[in-house]
């Protein structure tokens, strides 16, 4: 084990070294080549054909000046970004982020999860992630659809329909996306799939905009299956009140179990009665307000400033769901005290290292973005085959087969491994899961 470890851990080496400041990258590209090193024992061709040096490596990393006028005719400037990760499965995919927090770092290191999440759901995606440090709070549709014309301006260079498909992220959804497609539209005169997470109206997809939320219940479903149980009665803390989240809680809810807690970034609330939906979608989704706003219209609801506390009201099941790192060490050890079994990731990496190790060193099963979050891209990719054939299909048929790419994942996930050691660790089966299938293709596609 010692040549295979030595492999990691200078292929680890190289990319702190190319890549200084960048800790959220760092920090998934440990967390993915740890899990790998039992594979390289098994197939030395991966180390001799330098698998890793190339797959921690992004293919294209761009970055471009986004100037764009606000409405007071000001003259603001953003920067935007787009990393093509890796292709040996298909084009690139991956969403656009629109955060202040956003720098190239955090565009890597989603960029890096994305390969394997896109590998594992099955489907002929690459690896790409983009985005800019543009923020869309506070500012007007007007100012909004500026912005994403220009983005989309200089963007428009480099993807394609069969190329790089973007789509939404946290910042980006439906309204972003439209003005950023119209501008596509007009630029290149094509009325394509180079977007996913259009509306119904012009190429979109029935069940994307659910499709992450219940993509993870329908992993966490799994979960609760090998421990014999179900969703039915059980008690969900959720963070977050975005797309995921809200969708998180609406099919959490249809398989009997009761959200006691939601959050935003200014703080959460919990209603031992169980959170009205109703009322989340009218804060968030119409009104666009804070969640404290909820307690008025819920008297047994409780309203508590700072996000981080919402892992100590007590849950059997958590789904963090709003950014990464939002669940630490002590907060692990919280909800494993009050009970936890089991904790799906709907955000991507939001659990650190050290509250990943304490939920599994305590037997709480724990479901990895990469692989309980997939639901989002799967259902982008099932988007890009309807404007491929230029049809619709409906909810139900795509909702099922969201369910079945989820229980799939689920099962790839378990069966690595149990292969390769580590039965019932879902962190390291996902990233030898995915790994696997996208190490082949490059060993097949040559030097490139």
């Amino acid at each position: 084990m010692a040549m295979q470890a030595g492999y990691v851990e200078r292929a680890l080496e190289t990319v702190r070294k190319r890549n200084p400041g960048e800790a959220e990258f760092h920090q998934a590209v440990l967390e993915v080549l740890e899990s790998l090193k039992p594979v390289f024992k098994k197939h030395p061709e991966f180390e001799e054909a330098g698998i890793l040096e190339r797959i921690v490596e992004p293919e294209r990393q761009i970055i471009f000046r986004v100037p764009w006028q606000d409405d007071k005719g000001g003259v603001r400037v953003n920067r935007g970004f787009r990393v093509q990760f890796n292709s040996a499965l298909g084009p690139y995919k991956g969403g656009l982020r629109f955060h202040p927090s956003v720098y190239l770092g955090i565009i890597k290191f989603l960029g890096f999860e994305q390969i394997f999440k896109n590998s594992l759901t099955g489907l002929m995606m690459g690896g790409g992630k983009g985005g800019s440090d543009f923020d869309p709070k506070g500012k007007s549709d007007s100012e909004v659809m500026r912005f994403c014309q220009s983005f989309m301006t200089e963007l428009q260079r480099h993807i394609g329909a069969d190329t790089d498909v973007p789509a939404g992220d946290i910042g980006v959804g439906g309204r972003e996306v439209g003005y950023m497609f119209g501008q596509w539209k007009k630029l290149t005169g094509l009325f394509n799939g180079i977007l996913t997470g259009k509306g119904l109206d012009f190429g979109g997809s029935l069940v994307r905009t659910e499709a992450t939320g219940y993509g993870c219940v329908y992993f966490c479903e799994e979960m609760l299956k090998d421990r014999k149980t179900s969703f039915a009665g059980k008690s969900v803390v959720i963070s977050g009140s975005g797309n995921v989240a809200i969708y998180a809680h609406q099919k959490a809810t249809q398989l009997g179990a009761k959200v006691v807690a939601m959050s935003d970034s200014g703080g959460f609330v919990h209603d031992v009665h169980g959170i009205n939906l109703d009322t989340i979608k009218q804060i968030k989704e119409v009104e666009r307000k804070r969640i404290k706003e909820y307690v008025k219209a819920h008297k047994s609801a409780q309203y508590t400033e700072g996000c981080a506390g919402i892992w100590n009201v007590e849950c059997d099941v958590a789904l963090p769901s709003a950014t990464q790192n939002e669940l630490d060490e002590d907060a692990a050890k919280t909800l494993v005290k009050n009970g936890c079994i089991a904790v799906a990731e709907g955000a991507n990496m939001p659990c650190t290292p050290e509250a990943v190790k304490v939920f599994l060193e305590n037997n709480v099963s724990f479901g990895p973005g990469k692989a309980a979050n997939a639901g989002g891209v799967a259902t982008s990719g099932l988007e890009m085959a309807q404007n491929s054939q230029r049809l619709a299909w409906s909810f139900e048929e795509v909702d099922e087969k969201l369910h079945r790419i989820m229980v799939d994942i689920h099962h790839s996930a378990k069966a690595a491994s149990e292969e390769y050691g580590t039965p019932g660790n879902l962190v390291n089966g996902a990233n030898i899961a995915g790994f696997m299938k996208v190490a082949r293709a490059m060993m097949a596609q040559g030097i490139v």
